[in-house]
């Protein structure tokens, strides 16, 4: 395999990158880079998030900059704040040796005067949210008609966020001589157009195939009853001590009602989804990335764009209908080479979408039994014993509070020692664990009707056309098809979040309340 000091870049770059620990490039920027280095052709680049997309569309374009110039030449879209933090940092790291280039991050929720200035004082890169950079054109502060390059990073997540007509009035008003780079991590539709639209002889370039999962990552599921999804998070937590992931759930109101649980049970965890304000999001983000908390719930929305390495785990706390909406979220473990685990918490019926999900990923989806209290008893005290082998003892910090210590467990033996010392962390697991039923599925002994829920008929009982619709409160069937109707539109509503938190809040708890009275007036 080539190496980076192989592919033609500068001495500047080569050291600057040297700096940051690279050696060997990865799959993307094995073919990517050599590729932007000699040719000005249109390219489109699949492959997941996580495998070094900036540094392979970043190293080349830094080269090729005019520094002489002190107009845009590079405009890089992303779908988020955060990723669009994230690039304008490497790009900075990686031409730190050129000391000429200047770099403008532009993005919502900041002052847009000082994001305005840092153009006008020169800069040759703009890195910014689709949005706020449709906004800086329109004010004619971002002149982009000496654009070189336009890349467009994540451009599928972009688009799911409903940037199209964003993107469509950026690309619209850039020069037709440039050269549009293109990265996705799947291949929907949408992205065809634009390309079909915006490029002209497109060069591709694939790592992996097209809207699949990246191997690095095992995709497990765990079959319970829908009832038992919590307690089953809590146990797939325990039995892995040391996990660092994200927890995705449907909507924000299921995304507080989780962190906030897990926060009640002792648990590291905080929560990130559309309520919060920018500060907030920035707190619990620099908690995260910082490992000061070990799990982030998040909705879809609230994650897109972050960038964060070393995740052990990435856990669908429900299935998403969408398979691409998987295929995002598993990428974003097993990255650079790392290995990772996507966990599906799933119950019986909804093994024919993972099935959907597990031919889109082109992965097979491992079946893993929810761990009972004795497994988990047993890795938690291996964990506590690996921590205290292992731990570094500072003899200067404590050494004069020792002989305190000592005299206060003289009369302690060896054994007895070792017992308390282990009971202090460890009791916690054992009362809670004490009895703890099992609450795995088995998929062979039971029929789907089993799992329709308390107080639920069949379509032989009511006579009637059924639909089950799964809400917060559990499975809810309807039998006509004006409920059905409003079943469909309160789910959209709670899923979309749209409106106002307490109005979807209020709309839910009444269809509800309407839905129970339905169910009992088609009582015989």
């Amino acid at each position: 395999m080539i190496l980076f000091n192989e592919m033609g870049l500068s001495a500047e770059i080569q050291s600057a990158i040297e700096d940051l620990g690279f050696v060997q490039p990865t799959p993307i920027q094995e073919k990517v880079v050599p590729f932007l280095l000699e040719s000005r052709q249109d390219m489109v680049a699949i492959a997941q998030t996580g495998t070094g997309k900036t540094a392979a569309f970043g190293l080349p374009i830094i080269q090729q900059i005019d520094l002489q110039k002190k107009s845009v030449q590079v405009l890089i879209l992303s779908p988020t704040r955060e990723l669009a933090m994230q690039i304008g940092s490497d790009l900075e790291n990686y031409s730190k040796n050129l000391g000429k280039i200047k770099i403008a991050v532009v993005y919502g929720g900041s002052d847009i005067r000082k994001q305005i200035s840092d153009i006008e004082n020169g800069a040759q890169i703009v890195v910014g949210t689709p949005g706020r950079t449709l906004d800086v054109i329109k004010r004619k502060k971002l002149k982009v008609n000496e654009i070189r390059w336009v890349v467009l990073d994540e451009a599928d997540e972009m688009l799911s966020m409903g940037f199209k007509d964003d993107l469509d009035a950026i690309l619209e008003t850039s020069p037709a001589e440039k050269q549009t780079l293109l990265f996705s991590a799947t291949m929907p539709q949408e992205i065809v157009q634009i390309s079909k639209k915006y490029m002209n002889n497109i060069f591709e370039i694939s790592v992996g195939k097209k809207n699949t999962g990246t191997a690095d990552v095992e995709h497990h599921y765990y079959m319970i009853q829908a009832k038992d999804r919590y307690i089953a998070l809590k146990r797939v937590a325990d039995i892995n001590p040391n996990i660092y992931g994200i927890i995705f759930c449907r909507t924000r109101i299921e995304t507080k009602e989780v962190a906030d649980k897990l926060m009640e049970d002792g648990y590291n965890a905080d929560a990130l989804h559309g309520d919060l304000s920018q500060s907030q999001r920035d707190f619990v983000m620099s908690r995260f990335r910082s490992k000061h908390l070990q799990m982030l719930v998040a909705t879809d929305v609230a994650a897109r764009g972050l960038d964060v390495n070393d995740l052990t785990h990435v856990i669908n706390y429900n299935l998403p209908d969408d398979p691409e909406i998987y295929v995002h979220r598993s990428g974003r473990t097993g990255r650079a080479g790392k290995k990772g685990i996507s966990i599906t918490l799933i119950h019986l019926r909804e093994k024919g979408k993972l099935k959907q999900v597990e031919r889109t990923v082109n992965q097979p989806f491992i079946k893993k039994m929810v761990p009972s209290g004795k497994e988990i008893c047993e890795k938690q005290m291996f964990s506590l014993i690996d921590k205290v082998e292992n731990i570094e003892v500072n003899n200067e910090q404590i050494g004069e509070f020792m002989p305190v210590i000592y005299k206060k467990l003289a009369w302690l033996d060896r054994e007895e020692l070792i017992k308390h010392f282990v009971s202090v962390e460890f009791n916690r697991f054992l009362t809670y664990y004490e009895n703890a039923p099992d609450i795995n599925v088995d998929e062979l002994r039971h029929s789907e009707r089993d799992f329709l829920g308390r107080g639920e008929r069949s379509e032989r009982e009511t006579g009637a056309t059924a639909v089950i619709a799964e809400t917060g409160e559990g499975a809810t069937i309807v039998t006509d098809a004006i409920t059905a109707t409003v079943v469909t539109t309160a789910m959209v509503l709670e899923q979309n979040q749209t409106g106002e938190e307490e109005e979807t809040t209020n709309f839910r708890g009444s269809f509800l309340t309407w839905a129970k009275r339905m169910e009992l007036r088609n009582e015989p």
